[in-house]
């Protein structure tokens, strides 16, 4: 067997729902037109969560994704009520699998939309952002989840969106943050991506601020190509990016990661369908395409595209695509499967046929990280759950707090700036932080302050450190300071 005949494991999962129905159609589909795969199966989703397992993912199945590297995944049901995690999320992170990428294409005019000539690729951060997880309710009246972006982490994705870019011959990568606010976090993501954008002086590069963007997105798409985004932003506007195209029930999803991809529908399980071969498997079918090109069968994603666009031009449409006038049969899941399978071989003659870069190569090696900055710890802001009282009581205990070298310069409640020199309009709840300044500091002292905080009668609920780097302030004021 030569090495073009080799075949390559993968793992596949029909899920819950509509999932076994729209997996079968996917994968008669591609081995039809020749994909060149073993395939092991492993279950995930109810089953496996009624069994108690909150994860949703059998222990021994994580041997399997590591083994093939290559996952195939179906929609899943997520049980209702706390304790069940987010299959998704649960692989992305333990695997490594930072890139989320969707392409968003129009089919007009077989199937309707605003924006005929919409075709963008929407490439979203998939580990840290808020994604992360880490939330506490704080107190009473104020819960708080924390946002983490981390330099390597927005070098990596926004390498992958340029060598993307570069290896499917776009033009032009556009960055979204919320940097004008978030200056700290989102504005690390857009430095880094100005930074890493002058590597790649044959690609023209823009940067937008989220909201903006968001509104030139659902207006006139056709004016980006290839979009990199914070996890956040790229899980709403992916989904919004699909739904313009005609229907997010379209749209397929690639999850990169160093160690293990997996490949998916962006649509749920939508259990009210199940077996009724209903589904459209167009989602999956097209998760299926990106995995096709990510195992080295770019030439098989090409010929089941174009079978599919083939498809889709004879008027051949499911129920949630179908539409008087346009359509011409309206066909189940399976026979829609069949529909694509009798026209392999066959390209649109009105939509442009699909081509991809069959050989291209995406250098993602992670390059010298430069020497790391002078840290210098100069201050601690201790948050404090305070129900009764105001700033001017609180700064006044405080004060007979503060030590030789420490000053406190400022009382925040919920990051705007109560003291001194407060607004009284000024809405305050239970949820005060404290900043204290001063060289030298160090643990021993934020400890100290802790303990003299405790002792004064205040209830310490959370510490954060201050730093500045080469002697740049690495934390930011409160509103209003």
């Amino acid at each position: 067997m030569t090495a073009h005949e080799k075949r390559v494991p993968i793992t596949v999962a029909d899920g819950d729902g509509i999932g076994p129905e729209i997996m079968d159609a996917t994968l008669r589909i591609i081995t039809a037109a020749g994909a060149r795969i073993e395939i092991e199966k492993i279950e995930i989703g109810e089953a496996v969560y009624s069994r108690g397992l909150d994860s949703g993912i059998e222990p021994s199945s994580w041997d399997s994704l590591r083994r093939t590297q290559v996952f195939l995944k179906a929609p899943i049901t997520t049980p209702q009520g706390g304790g069940f995690k987010s299959l998704n999320v649960t692989v992305r992170k333990t695997l490594g699998m930072y890139a989320n990428v969707r392409p968003c294409a129009s089919l007009h005019p077989f199937v309707s939309t605003k924006h005929p000539k919409m075709n963008i690729v929407i490439v979203r951060e998939n580990e840290e952002d808020v994604y992360g997880g880490i939330e506490h309710r704080q107190t009473n009246q104020v819960a708080q989840c924390l946002k983490l972006i981390s330099r390597p982490a927005s070098k990596r994705i926004v390498r992958y969106a340029f060598e993307y870019a570069r290896a499917n011959k776009r033009k032009k990568v556009t960055c979204f943050t919320k940097d004008n606010i978030m200056k700290i976090t989102d504005g690390l993501f857009h430095r880094t991506f100005e930074e890493i954008a002058l590597e790649y002086p044959d690609i023209e590069h823009e940067h937008w601020i989220v909201d903006i963007g968001a509104a030139k997105l659902a207006d006139t798409p056709e004016a980006f190509d290839v979009i990199v985004m914070p996890n956040l932003y790229g899980d709403i506007l992916s989904d919004v990016a699909a739904q313009i195209t005609g229907s997010v029930g379209l749209a397929g999803s690639a999850n990169i990661g160093d160690h293990c991809s997996m490949f998916e529908a962006i649509h749920g399980s939508a259990p009210r369908r199940a077996g009724q071969n209903l589904a459209n498997p167009s989602g999956l079918l097209h998760g299926a395409l990106l995995m096709l090109v990510h195992i080295g069968q770019g030439e098989i994603a090409e010929r089941v595209h174009n079978a599919w666009l083939t498809t889709i031009e004879d008027g051949i449409h499911t129920y949630d695509i179908y539409k008087d006038g346009v359509s011409k049969e309206k066909v189940g899941t399976r026979e829609f499967g069949d529909a694509v399978i009798a026209r392999l071989g066959r390209e649109p003659k009105v939509l442009p046929p699909a081509r991809y870069a069959v050989g291209a190569e995406m250098n993602l090696s992670i390059r010298p990280g430069g020497v790391p900055p002078k840290k210098e710890h100069v201050g601690v802001d201790i948050f404090i759950d305070q129900r009764d009282g105001n700033p001017d009581e609180i700064a006044a205990r405080a004060k007979r707090v503060a030590m030789d070298g420490v000053k406190l310069v400022v009382i925040a409640n919920r990051g705007s700036k109560v003291w001194p020199d407060g607004n009284p309009d000024t809405f305050w709840s239970d949820q005060w932080s404290l900043r204290f300044e001063g060289k030298p500091f160090d643990g021993k002292r934020v400890a100290d302050i802790i303990a003299a905080m405790h002792a004064a009668g205040f209830d310490v609920i959370k510490t954060e450190g201050l730093y500045t780097f080469d002697g740049e302030r690495g934390y930011s004021l409160a509103q209003g300071q």
